[in-house]
């Protein structure tokens, strides 16, 4: 398996007031010393532009998420994609979440169908342009973002050619069984984020009894293994189907402080690795 890591298990976040940032520095630092050599880049702005901090620290980029306001008529979108891949290194994921055009994930609008004419269609141009470009771009379905629900995911894939990052938190929450989607659009999948989840505390965001950003806080994200996904099943899957992709660790948190070196977000992901070595 190839196991990468991700900022947001360190909660870093690009929400604004997503509590407490901490260092690049101190943050890749504590992915080497957990034995990975991956990582997704983290939002805009956390890395310094003059730096390889990456490569100081033994570690290779997989992944960028990029929030882009697919659905509306009067944007197009590729420009500024364009000079966000361009400056990614080659081999590097570029991870699309269909943003709201609102800061971060808690409301969100209900797409009419030029909306969605305007979504699909931004999709098949920038997948084709990626292609040319020999770019790998997949889109995310993202709680808080115009592709959530299971209806929502499903329209993509039947209305779009882009490949698809299998979140299996973000699946779970909005309403699609991850391993539905290993089973029955297995060469969909081009980059996979593993988080497992608290389905109680799921179905409570789901009925709009708590926000996003408040499950997130109460731990809606649990250690690989400790929570409702079928993260062992899924792998399974993925591996029968033929996946030869990045398996990148992710347990998003909000932190209220800084940490202990090489406590808090450090031990959750110890522990979420070794179970995904676990299965290798």
């Amino acid at each position: 398996m190839r196991i990468a890591a991700a900022p947001i298990s360190w909660g870093v976040c690009e929400v604004p007031g997503w509590g407490h940032q901490l260092p690049a520095g101190r943050v890749l630092a504590e992915m080497a010393e957990l034995g990975l050599t991956a990582t997704e880049l983290g939002p805009e702005g956390f890395l310094p532009a003059d730096q390889d901090l990456l490569g100081r620290h033994g570690l290779r980029p997989v992944g960028g998420f990029v929030p882009v306001v697919l659905h509306d008529p009067g944007h197009d979108p590729l420009p500024g994609l364009r000079a966000t891949w361009s400056g990614f290194e080659a081999g590097t994921v570029v991870v699309l979440a269909a943003a709201t055009g609102q800061d971060g994930y808690d409301t969100r609008p209900e797409l009419d169908e030029t909306g969605w004419r305007t979504l699909l269609g931004n999709l098949d141009r920038i997948a084709a342009e990626a292609a040319r470009a020999g770019r790998v771009v997949t889109l995310h379905p993202h709680v808080g973002t115009m592709v959530e629900s299971r209806r929502e995911v499903d329209r993509v894939l039947e209305g779009s050619s882009v490949a698809l990052c299998l979140d299996t938190g973000h699946l779970l929450i909005g309403g699609t069984d991850p391993l539905d989607v290993v089973g029955r659009a297995p060469g969909r999948i081009a980059h996979v984020h593993l988080k497992d989840v608290d389905a109680a505390l799921a179905a409570r965001v789901r009925s709009g009894e708590l926000s996003y950003t408040q499950a997130v806080r109460a731990g809606i994200y649990r250690r690989l293994g400790l929570g409702d996904v079928d993260v062992k099943g899924i792998v399974a899957g993925l591996t029968a189907a033929g996946y030869t992709g990045w398996y990148v660790m992710e347990q998003d948190v909000i932190l209220d402080a800084e940490p202990p070196a090489g406590a808090g977000p450090a031990d959750d992901v110890r522990a979420s690795v070794a179970f995904l070595r676990g299965l290798a």
